[in-house]
């Protein structure tokens, strides 16, 4: 049965190819969208750059037909833009909002094509309610949406033989056949320890753990030669860490996931989830002063992190990109000067950040000003990346050139960004897309190490 979608603004917005994914159904795009659209098109910004493919978009439509009386769309459906002859006020709407005249769309389908459910679909909350107060079916355009919940942690626990743990630290890989056993949650996920998890990925982390209830364990990572067949997987174990990265060693084992993914070089894409302080974002800078400055694997790291909202226009600001980005990427300039051991004193003397900046080890990337870049060899650090959507991540890792590793981090349950959520960002949409690729690799951190009182905090507040 084919069904009538009324496309509330926020939807093309998120996502301006929205209409083509919907097989044959009905897209209904009240003309009150366009008219909210047309005051972004000129934002040079993410939500700019939507409402001006948006409306290059419908603009191509309006050519094959009458868009009020509807067009054909390629997958069988159509595409109409209507307007409302309903009286607001009787309906105790005001016309003075396009949100009520989107809602009076979708009362007109409703009562004049009886038999073809009436959907609204909204990123927007509070217009999901009012729409079913006036019995109208709303639902979240979610097409992207990742399951908080259901996210892939990419890391799993083994009951084991003793003899498979010892193998381990003896011969430096195990061939085994993971068909015979069945992954679970970490102990230290918030899912709940012990459940099972449906299969196994490339790059998975694993605890080996004694099945007879003994005390040894072991770190490891699982490699797939064929992702679809876990028959024929390997286990190596982590990176060795023979001296500290930058002055840091991982302090749980999460810490140590987070170090091997982003100290290998065939993982070209890291993605570390977690909570605040739980190290995210120093262990990637640590790294990747390592593969700049002592292995000279790349030649430059390159850290950003979003400006809310992203790509919003620096250029009132005075002084040059790099001041002006300074109060955004000040947490990146704390770590730095951490790692280097930078005091106080060494702040008054000019000693900082800045000496890196200056020798071109590091280089501060507005995200503004990515698109169209190539970046090739590099290490590209995108700090919370969780206020980006699908389509901005897209963008940032399609200019990826050859040899550069990028590495994502962010915490899906701080989000500043109005236009996505913690299971529709770019952060979340990344580890579900990526989880089957065998040069990419996600770890989830839980423990924080900031201090007692930033864990605490974390935990319960």
């Amino acid at each position: 049965m084919q069904k009538n979608f009324v496309f509330d603004t926020n939807v093309l917005l998120h996502d301006p190819r929205a209409i083509f994914k919907f097989e044959d159904n009905n897209i209904i795009i009240p003309i009150y969208v366009i008219e909210e659209i047309d005051t972004f098109k000129k934002e040079m910004t993410e939500l700019g750059r939507n409402a001006r493919e948006a409306s290059r978009m419908l603009d191509r439509y309006r050519m094959q037909g009458k868009l009020g009386e509807g067009v054909e769309l390629e997958n069988g459906g159509t595409l109409r833009v209507p307007s409302t002859t309903r009286s607001l006020d009787k309906e105790f709407l005001h016309s003075d909002k396009k949100d009520n005249l989107i809602l009076a769309v979708a009362l007109d389908l409703q009562g004049d094509e009886p038999d073809k459910p009436c959907i609204l679909l909204t990123k927007d909350v509070n217009l999901r309610i009012r729409a079913n107060a006036l019995g109208i079916r709303s639902e979240n355009y979610e097409e992207q949406d990742v399951s908080i919940s259901e996210l892939y942690p990419g890391a799993c626990e083994l009951d084991v033989p003793v003899d498979m743990i010892n193998g381990l630290h003896e011969d430096g890989e195990l061939e085994v056949d993971l068909t015979q056993y069945q992954p679970k949650v970490s102990e230290s996920a918030e899912r709940g320890a012990g459940e099972v998890m449906p299969r196994f990925y490339p790059n998975e982390y694993v605890l080996l753990k004694n099945e007879a209830g003994g005390n040894q364990n072991s770190l490891g990572r699982i490699t797939l030669p064929n992702p679809d067949d876990p028959s024929n997987a390997r286990i190596q174990p982590l990176f060795n860490l023979k001296s500290a990265v930058w002055g840091l060693r991982p302090r749980n084992k999460e810490q140590y996931f987070a170090l091997d993914a982003l100290l290998d070089d065939d993982i070209k894409l890291v993605t570390l989830i977690g909570k605040a302080g739980t190290g995210k974002t120093i262990l990637a800078i640590a790294a990747g002063l390592r593969k700049v400055t002592d292995e000279q694997k790349y030649g430059k790291l390159v850290v950003s992190r979003p400006i809310f909202p992203m790509g919003r226009d620096i250029g009132y600001l005075p002084g040059t990109v790099e001041e002006k980005l300074n109060p955004w990427m000040r947490p990146i300039f704390d770590n730095v000067e951490h790692l280097m051991g930078v005091s106080t004193a060494d702040k008054r003397a000019g000693r900082g950040a800045q000496e890196l900046i200056d020798m071109g080890i590091i280089e501060i990337e507005p995200l503004t000003y990515i698109r169209g870049r190539s970046l090739p060899n590099l290490f590209l650090i995108v700090d919370e990346a969780q206020n980006l959507t699908p389509h901005e991540v897209k963008t940032i890792l399609t200019r990826v050139g050859e040899g550069t590793k990028i590495v994502l981090t962010g915490d899906p349950y701080q989000i500043d960004n109005p236009y996505v959520d913690s299971e529709s960002n770019g952060l979340t949409y990344v580890v579900t897309k990526f989880k089957n690729e065998p040069i990419s690799a996600t770890v989830s951190m839980f423990k924080g190490e900031r201090s007692e009182l930033a864990e605490l905090a974390a935990n319960i507040l």
